[in-house]
């Protein structure tokens, strides 16, 4: 065992003397009161500890013990509906074990090692196995959690057994002596492998008709949601949480207020998956590292959140991870980056920050997975941005738009207005449209790439319209283009703009998005068509079908929508016979 002693202590960070032996990442307790910190830097017999809790009444002399293990999470049954502190500690198991007031030194184990989970085996006696091959399953509410060979470990299944089993305890035997039970521990800074990674050519549906239609993200792809202070990040993410289109939810409140996160307890153990229509706490994990919690583990929670997430996606499962928000953890990196003496990059923030975050975002991506079954999986990473006094120029929002797919820049002005999602349709972008574009067609929807494009071009074309209009006035415009004014304030009101607590309003399933749009562009086309022909444009909006369209969002049942195309048909074309 490697002992060494306090030397000097600033901060989370502390120096320890006589380390000869240890590694880098290695998991060390400090002190009398064994607070748990990990190695970040090695100098001939110094190591330098990023201590993940408060450090005040430590003293120069105290021993630090090397446990000689990485950081590391428990990975088995029990994870999902759990929720954690940034190294994995179980917070219900803190409270029970120290009160409200979380005691210094405390570690726990991730998984509960003492209940029992009913295990099926899906292989028998003789059976070859290799790294990621399924052992058999444990029912984890609705979810089939799939128990794995371990990477790196094969051999011939001598002995295997059904029954109740905790997850320390034995379930298969080798026959090379290996004994693997259902628990796995993984260092969270290292990504688990995978066979090959997949082209990302299958959308995320999140039932938001802005991300959706407008700007997708794919399974395995990666988003970031940058915006100021009230302009919706977190109910954002939460949406998007609540509604994705996956198997599993990792949530990681990152350096976010108390109050949101206990939002988050509060709503998800009572909203049903629209799905399952099961409780949505069922299939997700939080991470809680909130802002007034030990700084240095907010470093660590974004690893924990996305080895949990690796893990599902290992099972063959679509997995959803919403960091919320890389700017805390940023923040924290450039504390500890302070308080280790290191040169300041841009805004003082360390010279490898690009690197960490593109090391994170790098563990996104759509997989088939270990083992010879040949399952595929995915994690997809949407991570919040909260870019000091909504600057966009700042560098963790720079550097995070060079390794991010797509780009939901939310406005501040269109918070303002009580327009949420407050996406700005001009700033936001995706890169996944060319990938996703044969999956639409497959699904039915033909033209949604046309339709896109040209609400696109009614939205940008509405930009520089209204520069004209705040210069003459809107009636020095000509009809057409007042027309286009028209049906751009339809788009946004009537389609972009969403209610996040409305009963029907909140999810838009991706076959009422396309109606809805299509109707929308429909009336724009049969309204050019009829003012070229002489009609006005006062008498089009005055037809009660354009009151009509502004319900769409409204109706749960899509096949009400679809009557409205040959409804505006049928009356636009009636002006034109009584002209």
């Amino acid at each position: 065992m490697i002992e060494g002693m306090v030397e000097r202590i600033t901060g989370p960070v502390v120096i320890a003397h006589g380390m000869k032996g240890s590694k880098m990442y290695d998991v060390v307790r400090v002190g009398k009161e064994q607070l748990n910190g990990e190695i970040i830097r090695l100098d001939g017999e110094s190591a330098v500890v990023q201590v993940y809790e408060d450090t005040s009444g430590l003293v120069i002399g105290e021993k630090v013990t090397n446990t000689e293990l990485p950081l590391s999470a428990e990975l088995g049954p029990g994870l999902l509906s759990s929720i954690y502190d940034g190294i994995q500690r179980p917070l219900p198991a803190l409270v029970k074990a120290s009160g409200s007031f979380i005691s210094r030194g405390i570690m726990l184990p991730g998984l509960d090692h003492e209940r029992k989970w009913t295990f099926t085996p899906a292989v028998k006696t003789g059976d070859r196995v290799t790294g990621g091959d399924i052992l058999g399953t444990v029912p984890e509410y609705h979810i089939e959690h799939r128990i794995l060979v371990p990477p790196g470990i094969s051999g011939t299944v001598t002995d295997v057994h059904a029954g109740d089993f905790t997850v320390t305890e034995p379930v298969c035997v080798l026959d090379n002596h290996t004994e693997i039970s259902m628990l796995q521990r993984w260092p969270v800074r290292k990504g688990r492998p995978y066979t090959t990674k997949q082209d990302p050519t299958l959308p995320l549906v999140t039932g938001q008709r802005v991300f959706d239609t407008m700007f997708p993200v794919t399974k395995g792809g990666t988003a970031m949601i940058p915006g100021g202070f009230g302009t919706g990040k977190t109910v954002a993410e939460q949406t998007l949480a609540k509604w994705s289109d996956t198997q599993i939810v990792v949530y990681i409140g990152c350096g976010e207020r108390g109050n949101e996160m206990t939002d988050v307890l509060t709503e998800f153990p009572e909203l049903l998956d629209p799905r399952t229509k099961r409780p949505l706490i069922q299939r997700t994990i939080l991470i809680a590292n909130t802002s007034n919690m030990p700084v240095a583990a907010r470093e660590a929670s974004i690893y924990t959140g996305i080895t949990m997430g690796e893990y599902y996606r290992d099972m063959g499962y679509d997995v959803a991870l919403m960091a919320d928000s890389t700017s805390r953890w940023g923040e924290a990196l450039r504390e500890v980056s302070g308080r280790l003496e290191e040169m300041p990059g841009e805004e003082g923030y360390p010279a490898y920050l690009a690197t960490r975050l593109a090391a994170f975002y790098e563990r996104a991506g759509r997989v088939v997975c270990l083992g010879s079954e040949g399952r595929v999986g995915s994690v997809t990473i949407v991570g919040a941005v909260s870019p000091p006094g909504g600057d966009f120029s700042e560098p963790i929002t720079q550097n995070t738009l060079r390794i991010t797919g797509t780009f939901w820049a939310l406005d501040t002005a269109l918070a303002y207005r009580r327009h949420f999602p407050s996406v700005n349709w001009i700033k936001s972008y995706s890169l996944y449209l060319e990938n996703i574009k044969d999956w639409f067609v497959e699904s039915g929807y033909p033209d949604w790439k046309e339709m896109r494009d040209t609400t696109m071009y009614l939205l940008q074309k509405e930009v520089e319209l209204q520069e004209i209009v705040q210069l003459v006035g809107p009636d020095a415009l000509p009809e057409s283009e007042k027309a286009i004014l028209e049906v751009t304030r339809m788009i946004r009101e009537d389609f972009l703009q969403q209610s996040a607590y409305h009963d029907v309003d909140s999810f838009c399933p991706m076959e009422k998005q396309y109606w809805m749009l299509k109707v929308i562009l429909t009336f724009y086309e049969r309204t050019s068509a009829a003012m070229a022909r002489g009609i006005s444009l006062a008498k089009v909006i005055k037809l009660p079908v354009k009151a009509e369209i502004g319900r769409m969002k409204e109706l749960a049942d899509v096949e009400k929508i679809k009557p409205l195309i040959p409804e505006i048909e049928r009356t636009i074309g009636a002006l034109e016979v009584e002209r």
